[in-house]
């Protein structure tokens, strides 16, 4: 990556000045040079002169040591060994050791989230790494992850991070193949509705442009650094939980899971032990397919029967003999707002248990 870097400004600097410019690494290697017929040539002598100061002549060249740390790890040639080569060799260095330690910087910046968002930082050292990479720690953050759920050759990560170019506010990472995590700083007092819009655009990207089909889990905003591991285990939280009971929704928000998050959290044993009582006179399993069909037709229709039939294209009283027969194998009547409410839960309930029956 520095190298990179690195080649495209000696480019611009054999412009400005004309000479032949270039960056070697601490074995003499040139890894830069604005002559691309020269990358990969080794300077001999170079290891054995760079011991003897930071700025020094060989083969026809100034040289100028440079690095971001306390090694010199790099140092920078220009053609000619003549005083202007050597200013120039120092400017050329000043700029790379700039550029450098901003990119180094950069770099850790997101080690040091990725490892405050996955908990392998001490709570104490979260802190004193901040201060040390001149790190934000009030800043209103959210984490978002962002599950691949197709095979693809292309990497949603590249995607993502090309999406938020501003690496001093926005940190893109991956934690597995399928799983890139984006924190992503914004303003406080955001809605929650703010933040699905931007999922719903990163998964619109990656699905029309890239093929991508994605899911994204949204933790809640955090005012701290140290709380970003608890943002990033509600995103996760969010995924598995509309994994279970809302699999259509491509955007999942910690903050809109209502009852699920709380049936989720539930003992295996409690949740057994509350459907056990709720079908006492009968099992949930005796229900066919089409009249649990015509549940959740009679629930997205607040309850009324009328709208229910017409929708289903059945007469009224056709709807009514099956909540009878509901009433008869269960003891819950469903035109009961109580009875109702009990039989919804205890559908999610059955739902969980189906899909975690050893998370606990």
């Amino acid at each position: 990556m520095a190298n990179r870097v690195f080649q495209g400004i000696v480019c611009q600097m054999r412009d400005a000045i004309d000479r032949v410019v270039g960056v070697v690494d601490e074995t003499g290697t040139i890894v830069a040079c604005s002559d691309l017929n020269m990358i990969g040539e080794y300077q001999p002598g170079f290891v054995e002169e760079r011991m003897s100061g930071d700025v020094f002549t060989r083969n026809g060249c100034s040289f100028h040591k440079f690095s971001s740390n306390a090694h010199n790890d790099y140092a920078v040639y220009v053609e000619g060994a003549d005083a202007t080569a050597s200013q120039f060799a120092s400017l050329v260095a000043i700029s790379l050791r700039s550029i450098k330690k901003l990119q180094d910087e950069r770099f850790d910046k997101t080690n040091f989230v990725k490892n405050v968002v996955l908990d392998n930082i001490l709570p104490g050292d979260i802190y004193a790494k901040a201060r040390e990479l001149h790190f934000p720690t009030d800043a209103c953050r959210v984490v978002f992850l962002i599950r691949v759920v197709s095979n693809t050759d292309i990497s949603a990560y590249d995607v993502v991070n090309s999406l938020f170019p501003d690496k001093q506010k926005d940190f893109v990472f991956n934690i597995s193949e399928a799983d890139t995590v984006l924190v992503k700083e914004i303003p406080k007092g955001i809605q929650s509705r703010d933040l699905e819009k931007l999922a719903s655009s990163i998964v619109d990207t990656l699905a029309g442009e890239h093929y991508i089909r994605t899911v994204v889990g949204i933790g809640t905003p955090i005012f701290t650094v140290k709380e970003l591991a608890a943002s990033f285990k509600e995103a996760q939280v969010a995924l598995e939980v509309g994994k279970v009971f809302d699999t259509e929704q491509p955007i999942i928000s910690y903050d809109h899971l209502g009852i699920a998050r709380l049936i989720y959290q539930l003992p295996t044993t409690l949740c057994e032990m509350f459907l056990r009582e709720v079908f006492k006179q009968g099992s949930i399993e005796s229900l066919d397919n089409e009249t649990l069909f015509t549940i959740q037709r009679f629930f997205e229709n607040n309850l009324n029967v009328s709208e229910t039939s017409r929708g289903l294209f059945v007469h009224r009283n056709t709807l009514v003999y099956r909540l009878e027969k509901i009433k008869k194998l269960t003891g819950l009547d469903l035109r009961e707002f109580d009875d109702a409410i009990v039989f919804k839960v205890a559908l999610m309930v059955k739902k969980y248990l189906s899909a975690n029956p050893a998370k606990y």
